[in-house]
């Protein structure tokens, strides 16, 4: 059986979620004009003003002069963090967080977090930044106060809110492919108003990508011709809808309803034999998502911060029999349903106990419902549905004291929980007997998380810290349950993954040169792996808390502003990881393990010139050392994906407000691949108009 499913967490009054909380900090800076104040997290840096890129945020307009229009493609430009490609069958776009991967690291809307109860396996290609205001990366440490899952970090995207009375955006953008043909089109377009107590705002984006094209060095295969690239046709939008209450200086009140759409297809594998092919795609992935966010003063010393959240994921896939896509008759056909629901919320409440002293105490609460069920063929027959249900808890408190003018120092910890009410599954259990539905045996677990932060800023163009977090992140559903097509056992009983992260960094302006940079180190233990329990067929696996890791590295980023028209960037990233398994009687290790998808060394390096007035042009370019891959028959690993990718934008204002632009991705059409067997997009171009008012 296949698992997944989504939950998108919140906040509600004496409950709360994963969510990533807001407060005030010594080290907290001014939120961007057009984010949503109540939708923002805490991140250990600095916001960059228009394209520059921060250790920790990436603005709307660095994410527009880049073309960056899928959310892994945005994060790849932030040190430390990288992306990828999950090849096989799923063909899911993947972000990885100073090493640490989707399920370690929560995904955000908004504050409301993203997640997939079931495997949790985020397809990052499906979320779209065109109405992002900022994209915020909590590297290592998230504050405890967000709640359950901040193992190795949190990702964040805050969308737009109006800052004038009337508010107008459009954008198009027309993609084309290696020999300049059509290959797909992006729209934005906003309208929102901003008075004095109260605020509307209405958004829509949508993304077609008919295909994308090999690099021209690309060698055909049995599977794949070259030129387009068969089966990369999405499409993707987002509705999003906001209205706020603010009575005072001090309160708002805002609810939110978001509609994304997706479907996607998956490319083949270009050598794979065509009999060991899947041949699956998505018609639909939907997510439906209403929530209520507010800020209240309790007089002159505390703020109470809520989040109450309701969301609705379906999802369709499909497997043909074969390349066509046109037949489902063999054994290896089937549709897959997810139908899931969710609902939750959190508080926090701060108080200022003393001028320097703030206490702060949260509470959070979600419950995941995830339905599936399968028609198989040739015989049609539809399983009953099979139902999860599971509740998860967490109680946090976070204490911020300034120990001087410069120097604050914040210790916060977590109780988290975890309840499972059901889980059921269609097939033969391990009982034996017919086909039946039954229930697994239901286990419960719960984790104890601990952090610490010293922040010392001497002046006001510099600042350093030093901090400390102890995170665990609980399994998922198909972690402890899943049979993988009756390759594995389950294991009810799994225990939370932890990483203990250490982190020293800093910031200094220089005049007009300003440099970030962190070396972190992580220590993670009781990490899930796949070994043969003794005794068991070849082919049965089952997932233990065996792993032991060590992830550490270095990153730092430097901008420059050279006079009044140009403005030079570029950062770096070192990231090492090794891994062992732990020996445990009674169980095989496997013969080979090797951790996969992260380079050993990530760059990014960028321009920002206006030779005149109206004309403005960034060229960048993307540098990756070679990563570890695997060989889709699990028996080979091996190095690749060393890429340098050059970009170009140039764009050209009309008139006030209103833009022109051209561009180009890859411009010299480097043929490259992240995992085995997947090659990436070879050269590209497009088109762009914006208007603004």
């Amino acid at each position: 059986m296949r698992f997944s499913a989504i939950v998108m967490t919140g906040s509600m009054l004496m409950l709360a979620t994963p969510a990533m909380a807001q407060s005030t900090t010594p080290d907290e800076k001014p939120p961007v004009d057009n984010a949503f104040d109540l939708g923002q997290i805490i991140v250990t840096g600095t916001r960059e003003p228009g394209v520059a890129i921060g250790a920790s945020t990436l603005s709307s307009e660095a994410i527009y002069a880049f073309n960056r229009v899928t959310l892994d493609e945005a994060v790849n430009i932030i040190p430390g963090v990288s992306s990828s490609n999950s090849g096989g069958s799923r063909n899911e776009r993947l972000i990885f967080v100073r090493g640490f991967d989707r399920f370690q690291v929560p995904l955000s809307i908004d504050g409301i977090r993203v997640y997939l109860p079931a495997d949790n396996r985020l397809d990052y290609g499906r979320f779209l930044t065109p109405d992002i205001a900022e994209v915020q990366v909590a590297k290592g440490y998230a504050s405890v106060l967000d709640g359950p899952g901040g193992m190795g970090g949190a990702i964040n995207l805050v969308t737009r809110k109006p800052t004038k009375a009337l508010e107008v955006e459009t954008r198009g953008t027309l993609d084309l492919d290696r020999g300049a043909d059509y290959a797909g089109y992006n729209v934005f377009g906003l309208i929102g108003t901003k008075q004095d107590n109260w605020y509307a705002q209405a958004s829509y984006t949508r993304n077609f990508r008919d295909h994308w094209d090999l690099a021209g060095g690309f060698v055909p295969t049995v599977n794949e011709n070259g030129g387009e690239r068969d089966f990369t046709r999405t499409e993707d939008s987002r509705l999003n809808l906001k209205a706020g209450f603010t009575p005072n200086e001090t309160d708002e009140y805002s609810i939110s309803y978001t509609r994304q759409k997706g479907a996607k297809n998956a490319p083949l594998h270009i050598t794979d034999g065509i009999a060991t092919q899947r041949n699956w795609s998505w018609p639909y992935w939907n997510i439906d998502s209403v929530y209520f966010l507010s800020t209240t003063a309790l007089g002159d010393h505390a703020t109470l911060k809520t989040r109450i959240f309701y969301n609705t994921f379906d999802n369709l896939l499909r497997s043909f029999d074969n390349r066509t896509q046109a037949t489902q008759t063999l054994g290896r056909a089937f549709n897959s349903y997810y139908e899931d629901d969710a609902y939750g919320g959190s508080a926090q409440l701060s108080v200022d106990l003393t001028p320097a002293d703030t206490f702060s105490l949260a509470a959070h609460y979600r419950r995941d419902r995830h339905v599936e069920y399968q028609q198989g063929f040739p015989s049609g027959a539809t399983e009953p549905r099979q139902t999860n249900v599971e509740d998860t808890y967490s109680i946090a408190a976070e204490n911020r004291l300034a120990l001087s003018p410069t120097l604050s120092f914040v210790a916060g910890a977590s109780f988290d929980w975890r309840d499972l009410k059901r889980a059921e599954e269609y097939g033969v259990p391990a009982s034996g007997g017919p086909q039946r539905l039954f229930s697994y045996p239901i286990r419960n677990t719960d984790a104890f998380n601990a952090q610490s932060q010293l922040i010392w800023t001497p002046d006001s163009a510099t600042r350093l810290y030093a901090s400390i977090s102890s995170r665990a992140r609980f399994p998922t559903i198909f972690e402890r349950f899943s049979t993988q097509f009756g390759t594995a056992a389950s294991n009810p009983g799994l225990n939370p993954e932890r990483a203990t992260n250490y982190e020293i960094g800093g910031s200094r302006q220089f005049g007009a040169l300003r440099i970030e940079g962190a070396l972190f180190y992580s220590d993670i233990s009781d990490a899930i792996v796949s070994v043969r329990p003794a005794g068991s067929s070849a082919t049965t696996t089952r997932r233990e808390n065996l792993g032991k890791a060590e992830y550490y590295g270095g990153e730092i980023s430097a901008t420059a502003r050279l006079g009044s028209t140009l403005q030079l960037g570029a950062n770096y990233t070192y990231t090492h990881r090794s891994f062992n398994i732990r020996p445990k009687p009674g169980s095989i290790l496997p013969t080979l393990f090797e951790l996969t998808d992260v380079p050993d060394h990530k760059a990014f390096l960028y321009a920002d010139w206006s030779p005149v007035g109206p004309v403005h042009i960034v060229p960048s370019i993307d540098l990756a050392s070679d990563r570890t891959t695997l060989v889709s028959t699990g028996l080979r690993y091996y190095r690749t994906g060393s890429y340098a990718v050059a970009n170009l934008r140039v764009d050209y204002e009309v008139i006030d407000g209103v833009q022109i632009g051209v561009g180009a991705r890859n411009l010299l059409d480097d043929n490259y691949q992240l995992v085995d067997g997947f090659p990436e997009a070879g050269r590209s171009f497009f088109a762009s108009l914006r208007a603004r008012y």
